[in-house]
């Protein structure tokens, strides 16, 4: 199985005291998934999953299986407790999930043959593809390249979720995936399958353009920018969740430590929205 394509890395909805919202969460995946989105990541870093309990988590899992008919559906089970990170995996895999995103340790910061055992014991937990999620800004930690080459010999270790800029490589027996919405073009360039993106919940059809038209890439890249940069104005999922309240999406607010987009930061969000011409279309 080849990971490929936009995957969109969602949101979760929020009622207004702060329950998960499952009919909005519904809603918006069948929104995605008609707007370009080939698959979904559900309970990833944009999804607030430090914030989620792991009933929420399942939750949205089994609402995604339901929803997304022949989409693939990722499962954020990964933690920095493989122990924990054993469960989540089994339990997605129990409800039908097709793939597993397992983000690297982070805080306890192992060393390479804890990364590798990591990995390997998490893997070892479930038959379904299991997504490396390399994003050393968040995690302290960076996968190198040659760390990945020895992931990749564990069977169902099938791809990378690449949020590392420098040193963009595709590994043998590794599908590469962008991990940044800005280093979409660059790692398709680089023999890269797709991506795990957060953008794509407001320009999904332009990125899935990104990939089908090679030609174009670079062209789309640069009218995307703006977009792309103001979704980088704090941290995510702030930007991209205040963006997709703007645009009239039911995904209510945050959880602590995740906080409302500032007066300046929803103006250049709106400014951005704006100039993409997607205040035009609500």
């Amino acid at each position: 199985m080849t990971i490929e394509g936009v995957l969109t890395a969602m949101v979760t909805p929020f009622r207004a005291d702060g329950r998960l919202a499952e009919n909005a969460a519904a809603n918006l995946m069948r929104h995605l998934l008609a707007e370009g989105s080939d698959g979904l990541v559900l309970a990833g870093s944009t999804g607030e999953s430090p914030t989620l309990s792991d009933d929420e988590k399942a939750a949205l899992w089994e609402i995604g299986v339901s929803e997304s008919g022949d989409s693939l559906v990722v499962a954020g089970s990964g933690s920095n407790d493989t122990a924990h990170s054993v469960e989540l995996t089994e339990r997605a895999t129990e409800i039908g999930v097709g793939a597993v995103l397992v983000v690297t340790p982070y805080y306890n910061k192992p060393n390479r043959r804890g990364i590798l055992e990591h990995f390997r014991v998490v893997a070892g937990a479930t038959d379904l593809p299991v997504i490396v999620y390399n994003i050393p800004s968040r995690c302290v930690v960076d996968i190198p390249n040659d760390l990945l080459r020895e992931l990749a010999e564990i069977p169902n270790v099938s791809a990378v979720k690449q949020a590392r800029y420098e040193d963009l490589q595709a590994i043998e027996g590794l599908d590469l995936l962008a991990g940044n919405d800005d280093s979409l073009a660059r790692t398709l360039d680089a023999g890269g399958t797709g991506g795990i993106l957060v953008a794509s919940q407001l320009v999904g059809r332009e990125m899935r353009r990104m990939i089908d038209e090679p030609d174009a890439r670079a062209e789309i890249h640069d009218s995307l920018t703006p977009l792309f940069e103001a979704l980088t104005v704090t941290t995510n999922p702030i930007p991209v969740k205040t963006a997709m309240r703007i645009l009239g999406h039911d995904v209510g607010g945050f959880r602590l430590p995740m906080v409302d987009a500032s007066d300046d930061e929803e103006a250049a969000i709106r400014a951005a929205l704006e100039r993409q011409g997607l205040l035009s279309r609500v």
